[in-house]
């Protein structure tokens, strides 16, 4: 495919996309592509990562004729029964057309399964035979594959992984190939296992080939926001200390651990939510405009923001942990672990010193979203006497129903001269009718094929991110701090409203955004 015709397929397929439109030929190097996914038989893998690779494959970014595909775990089963597993979750049965089916199929088929120890010789000399007989079969010169590996699998066992991809999987790069592997959270539980695991892959592999995926760097409104930041006039005088109140960065969900409560209690709401994907958002909206969009450029102010934030002091936060949560037989009847926590953070620096950046995530809630919300200061000297009805607020709703509103007062419709709230709203199921917002790990899996590190998480602002959190999650593990009872279906403990108006947030009354109808 020449430049040109791939150019134009490209900038169809992404018209309504954010990023910059690059060249389809970046992803389609010469040299055949190998994808791994280590933990194929694990539910990360069958919901996450093969319909990802599915929707590239369907949309055209992987070639039949240049990618292959493997899985490898330790269970024992065939190729066609790992097709048969995936299968389920590429395409629902009901409604399917006969071009999905016939695109299930042919996908499946590049799927071949080899089964071996996380741990031994064997079973990655099997998988590197595997992977050079493909890249044979594809005419690739010797050097020139690319090999991605995808660990879809726990951080306990990415040590042993990576060593025996180092000693016996790699490509030889200095012909122009690549190896390159993509690991998961939770990187460590703290700061002293997070730099051990660091160093560990850091040994194996240079910090080009390690791309450390959180999702949430994904998501289609999280990526527009360097853009919706820095391409519009005017939110550049407005996004300081001078106009803005507080910040609230939110994620709720509306059912509990859900037969993963042994997992999650090793970790808590605030290593499962707040140090990794609410933290990550929190340097998008505060970090300074980047001299260019180049990865390292866009990550080394984000690493500036996280080397800014002071430490947490504990009268800012509230931790929650909900009723019933300790009658899942996994968890421990006396457990610390929140479910539920609120935490202020505050940037010490010329932008941002006095505004309280407000994290807040939790489980069996009563409601599910994902947002960001700016609250602005009061107007001064306000002749309409319309304070009492809120403040105006830029939100930016990242699920369920992406959307972008403002809220702002305006002249109520009729005789009288009198205040509402109302909204400029820019609601993405109404705005883009017919395009599909592709799922967050398409996009990342896509940048890591393309060598593209601006979303994902460098050692240094990942060493940043758990030296602010470290000092708090110790006093919780070691029972100095206390979550506080809550009922599902709640907003979770009335303390974490009470640190909300304490902090200056003011809650709107009598207004409700709803989402518009198409």
């Amino acid at each position: 495919m020449g430049s040109g015709s791939g150019s134009w397929h490209m900038e169809k397929r992404n018209s309504f996309r954010v990023e910059p439109v690059r060249d389809i030929d970046h992803v389609l190097e010469n040299g055949s592509l190998s994808i791994i996914v280590l933990g194929a038989s694990g539910d990360l893998a069958k919901k996450k990562t093969f319909p990802a690779l599915f929707n590239l494959y369907k949309q055209g970014f992987l070639l039949p004729e240049e990618v292959h595909i493997f899985g490898y775990a330790r269970t024992k089963i065939s190729d066609e029964e790992l097709r048969n597993r995936i299968r389920g979750y590429l395409v629902r049965d009901k409604g399917a057309s006969p071009k999905d089916v016939e695109d299930v199929t042919n996908f499946l088929q590049l799927i071949k399964y080899v089964s071996g120890s996380y741990d031994g010789e064997e079973g990655f000399r099997l998988l590197d035979k595997e992977i050079s007989d493909n890249e044979i079969s594809k005419n690739s010169a010797e050097g020139s594959s690319r090999r991605l590996f995808y660990l879809a699998l726990p951080p306990s066992v990415y040590p042993p992984v990576c060593r025996m991809i180092r000693h016996y999987c790699m490509n030889r790069s200095d012909l122009g190939g690549w190896t390159r592997i993509v690991v998961e959270k939770p990187f460590g539980k703290d700061l002293d296992s997070a730099e051990q695991l660091s160093n560990q892959i850091g040994e194996l592999f240079e910090e080009p080939q390690i791309y450390r995926i959180d999702h949430y760097l994904g998501k289609e409104l999280v990526q527009n926001l360097l853009v919706l930041r820095f391409a519009n006039r005017f939110f550049l005088p407005l996004w300081n200390r001078d106009n803005i109140a507080n910040v609230q960065i939110v994620f709720r969900e509306d059912f509990g651990t859900e037969g993963r409560g042994g997992y999650f209690d090793e970790y808590g709401i605030i290593r499962d939510i707040i140090q990794n994907h609410l933290l990550q958002v929190l340097c998008l909206v505060a970090m300074e405009k980047p001299i260019s969009l180049k990865p390292e450029h866009i990550r080394d102010e984000k690493v500036k923001v996280l080397q800014s934030v002071m430490p947490i002091e504990d009268d800012e936060v509230v931790l929650g942990q909900y009723d019933g949560y300790t009658d899942d037989p996994t968890v421990p009847d006396h457990s610390n672990t929140p479910t539920f926590s609120t935490v202020i953070l505050r940037i010490h620096n010329e932008r941002w010193e006095g505004v309280p950046f407000i994290l807040k995530a939790g489980k069996a809630l009563n409601s599910r979203k994902a947002e960001i919300r700016v609250q602005f200061k009061d107007v001064p000297g306000d002749i309409f006497k319309c304070k009492r009805q809120g403040r105006n607020e830029f939100v930016i709703r990242l699920q369920p129903s992406e959307a972008m509103y403002m809220k702002l007062t305006v002249k109520q419709p009729g005789l009288e001269m009198s205040t509402v709230q109302s909204e400029l709203d820019l609601s993405y199921g109404q705005r883009y009718q017919g395009v599909t917002i592709p799922e967050a790990y398409e996009r990342l899996i896509l940048d890591t094929i393309r060598g593209d590190q601006q979303h994902f998480v460098r050692r240094d602002e990942l060493k940043a991110a758990w030296e602010i959190f470290t000092p708090l999650l110790h006093r919780i593990d070691n029972g100095e701090l206390k979550p506080l009872p809550y009922q599902p279906g709640s907003r979770g403990p009335a303390e974490a409203d009470a640190l909300l108006e304490k902090a200056g947030y003011v809650q709107t009354h009598g207004y409700i955004w709803i989402p518009p109808t198409l």
